[in-house]
């Protein structure tokens, strides 16, 4: 065995050990670069709590996981596959004898799905769990609960750099280890800010200053693929003397691992990556970072099922993690192209994957586990309930759950390592005798597009090509990691590849079973637009070959905001779609014609085909539809005239002035709340508007009080008062409780000393004394003194604008006229 580097983790390995005797969950906060994912996974295989078992360590990427799988078989003087090995997405390299495996984190939940109690595993570490992705989120619930049911004994290591560390060991109730290490010093360069389409430029800038200024190679961080081959094409023109790599996931292992080396001819070299670099790999001669300030999430919006992927500025724990690359080997540099203000408002970490993405496979994961409720395990970030709700509607479409189990085909959809919509595509391809093409169009969908745009949006052109790669090794070199996946997907489906041509019409047929929601039909007048099921809009370059199709099979699609644009998609036959029509009675309030209509649709998601008058429609479902919409909008449609609403506030009122025991609550928002309870008997003949406001709303409401309330009701509030004159003159009542408003021509009131009073004597009337004109004179709440105070100022202004009638000295003993008194 060879001499374990003195890297800074071997300080902190002591503690590490003697924490892990007595606790079955760690956490250790370590650096970049302070060799925790290399060498302290080797000096723990001779603990006595391990003793013949292994360790599992997760990596997020697979590049880490078979580049540390590497490395800690050469620090052993093994190849990898003997004491150390790796598992990776249709990648393999362990033996019987293997006593590390370092895996990506999807792999480790598949483990325990096949042994709950994972018999023969002694410890299982999260390295790089600060990047929080979903599938460590689910595997570390997983592991707890299988710590507290099944195996107290299984030890579980938490690793991060830059992960709030005090707070998780806090949540987790779980001890925390901090390594120091021996970060070499990183000089920090702020720039101006930069946006996206300037970064090629920005790059280079940076790139010139710190080549002519400081020794070693360069390593850029990118948002994404795109970014990367638009600076390396800028890079090569201005750099010719200089190596340019790129680093990305969609890379063969092979160039990848270039990326990583010194140059063979010694050149210095610029790596542009993306966050793929972030991780525990070690890239050979870097000493300078430029940092683009830029990073790709992956956003689901439930409401629409689609993930979309979103370029946001880097968070500052991610910034913290890319400028320790330029500290490993030395004294380094950072440039970040954004100011340092700039770098104050970074959110400091970044957001949990969990709370983003789209939940359909763990959700299945968890059926397959045996729970149907998130709720029922400890997570570090639950999952949102809207996104989850979501991903159990999908999995009820695909067939996988029902009634909150999983059924058989999704027992065959999580056998295949795959999204539960790829994999239910895969099964269903084997009813239709299509998997071939199955196993080819699963690929293609996994992966970029490896056609640029211009080729068309065709995703069948993908499919030729792919096969002419296949037959004639010859074409884009982006097909041979899609026809690595495609090749393991046939190995499932056990099929042997087929390089025919294609029929377009399968390949639409497939991708409306994995995503029903974006069948599509062309909009009226096309002009590229399509009607998905789901109910939004989405367009392509008119031109496109596809344009014109009345119907498609969306592949590929972001959002947008108002429509959104289509990347790749397949011609779709209405012939194909007959298994997936619903035919579905339907009652409802249709508020264009203003009446209830019963019709039987014929849909595909939200795809209206078409729709036929029901015969005999339900009564019942007639007025249900009627109460549905008056919850809703019911003051438009029914006739909450001045009557009513005196009704209501006569009720109010009594609630105010005597407590709410004997009065029930009418206000109009409550009403329509309740219309159920007090309507639903009087619309059993009722369907249109017309006929709503016909309905006599204030007897209805009259009568949804008992009769001792009626009873209470008129000789408390009534609706009017008799007056010395002998009319009859009508209150106005406040739903607030305000004082009630007696409004009355003030030689009507001759003779009224006392201020009248209503609810039981208790509640003064707010009295407004009017002119023969019937204009505002006066008001007042105590008449008797108006007569003594206040009249004989009034009398003379009437008596001046109103000549021609009685203005009597003693309004004490005049009498009360309703019409006009002349004055004699």
């Amino acid at each position: 065995m060879k001499a374990f580097p003195n890297l800074p983790i071997l300080e902190a390995i002591p503690e590490v050990k003697q924490q892990l005797k007595k606790h079955s969950t760690l956490l250790l906060h370590a650096p970049p670069g302070a060799g925790k994912s290399t060498l302290l996974p080797l000096t723990l295989l001779d603990e006595d709590w391990l003793g013949p078992q292994k360790i599992l360590m997760l990596e997020p990427r697979k590049l880490a996981a078979k580049s540390i799988a590497q490395r800690m078989a050469q620090l052993l003087d093994e190849s990898p596959g003997q004491s150390v090995g790796y598992r990776v997405r249709f990648d393999s390299c362990a033996g019987p004898n293997t006593r590390i495996e370092v895996i990506t984190e999807g792999i480790l939940t598949r483990m325990m799905q096949q042994d709950n109690a994972l018999e023969g595993v002694g410890m299982v570490i999260f390295d790089e769990f600060h990047e929080r992705s979903i599938h460590a989120d689910l595997g570390l619930a997983l592991c707890r609960e299988i710590q507290q049911i099944l195996r107290p004994e299984l030890k579980v290591l938490i690793m991060s750099a830059t992960l709030d560390s005090k707070m998780l060991a806090d949540q987790l109730h779980c001890p925390l280890v901090s390594s120091e290490g021996k970060e070499f010093p990183v000089t920090v360069h702020y720039r101006p800010g930069t946006d996206l389409f300037n970064l090629p430029e920005q790059v280079s800038l940076a790139a010139r200053e710190a080549l002519a200024e400081y020794p070693g190679d360069v390593l850029v961080f990118l948002p994404g693929q795109g970014e990367i081959k638009k600076t390396a094409k800028y890079l090569k023109e201005r750099f010719p003397d200089i190596a340019i790599f790129t680093l990305y996931g969609q890379m063969a292992f092979g160039r990848q691992q270039a990326a990583l080396l010194p140059h063979p001819e010694g050149k210095r070299k610029i790596v542009l990556s993306t966050a793929i670099a972030e991780t525990s790999l070690t890239i050979e001669g870097i000493q300078i970072v430029i940092d683009g300030g830029f990073m790709r999430s992956a956003s689901f919006n439930p409401n629409s099922s689609l993930n979309k992927l979103v370029t946001i500025p880097v968070t500052q724990d991610t910034a913290a993690q890319r400028t320790g690359r330029a500290g490993r080997l030395g004294p380094g540099h950072c440039y970040r192209l954004w100011s340092k203000a700039s770098q104050e408002k970074l959110l400091p970490f970044r957001q949990p994957e969990i709370r983003e993405t789209d939940l359909a496979a763990l959700a299945l994961e968890l059926h397959k586990w045996g729970i149907n409720d998130y709720h029922q395990l400890e997570w570090i970030t639950s999952p949102p309930e809207g996104h989850w709700q979501q991903a159990i509607s999908t999995l009820e479409h695909l067939g996988a759950i029902e009634n909150g189990k999983i059924t058989p085909h999704g027992l065959a959809l999580h056998a295949i390592p795959a999204h539960p919509r790829i994999a239910h595509l895969l099964v269903y391809s084997q009813e239709i005798g299509q998997q071939t093409l199955a196993s080819d169009l699963a690929a293609l969908l996994e992966e970029k597009d490896p056609l640029p745009s211009s080729e068309g949006l065709d995703i069948n052109l993908r499919i030729e090509a792919l096969r002419r790669h296949r037959s004639t090794s010859a074409g884009y070199r982006g097909f041979d990691k899609i026809e690595k996946i495609a090749r393991a997907y046939r190995k499932i489906l056990d099929i042997a590849p087929s390089n025919g041509p294609v029929d377009g019409y399968m390949t639409g047929v497939l991708l409306a079973q994995a995503f029903p929601e974006r069948i599509a039909y062309s909009r009226p007048g096309n002009q590229g637009h399509f009607q998905l099921a789901n109910g939004k809009i989405a367009a392509m370059d008119k031109k496109d070959g596809l344009a014109q199709e009345a119907w498609i099979a969306v592949a590929q699609l972001n959002e947008g905001t108002a429509v959104g644009k289509i990347f790749l998609a397949s011609v779709l036959s209405p012939a194909d779609l007959k298994p997936m029509i619903k035919v579905t009675p339907r009652v409802y309030w249709d508020e264009q014609e203003e009446t209830v209509l019963a019709v039987e649709e014929w849909k595909i998601g939200q795809l209206l085909l078409q729709k036929k008058p029901l015969k005999s429609p339900d009564k019942a479902q007639t007025t249900q539809a009627l109460l549905d919409m008056l919850r809703k909008s019911g003051e438009k449609w029914l006739k909450f005239d001045e009557k009513v609403v005196q009704w209501q506030n006569r009720v109010m009122s009594l609630r105010v002035w005597n407590g709410t025991e004997l009065w029930p609550d009418v206000s109009t928002g409550h009403l329509l709340k309740t219309v159920d309870q007090w309507l639903a008997p009087y619309l059993t003949d009722t369907k249109s508007a017309a006929e709503l406001s016909r309905l006599p709303l204030d007897e209805i409401l009259q009568s949804s009080l008992s009769y001792a309330q009626q009873q209470a009701l008129n000789a408390l509030a009534p609706v009017k008062l008799g007056l010395p004159s002998g009319s009859m003159v009508r209150i106005s009542y406040f739903a607030d409780g305000e004082p009630p408003v007696l409004a009355a021509r003030l030689q009507e009131l001759f003779g009224w000393r006392q201020t009248p009073k209503i609810n039981d004597n208790k509640t003064p009337l707010l009295v407004h004394l009017l002119s023969p004109g019937f204009k505002p004179v006066q008001v007042t709440r105590d008449l008797e003194n108006f007569w003594n105070q206040t009249y004989h100022e009034v009398r003379k202004e009437l008596k001046r604008r109103y000549p021609r009638h009685h203005w009597p000295d003693n309004p004490w003993e005049a009498q009360a006229v309703s019409g006009i008194r002349r004055k004699k």
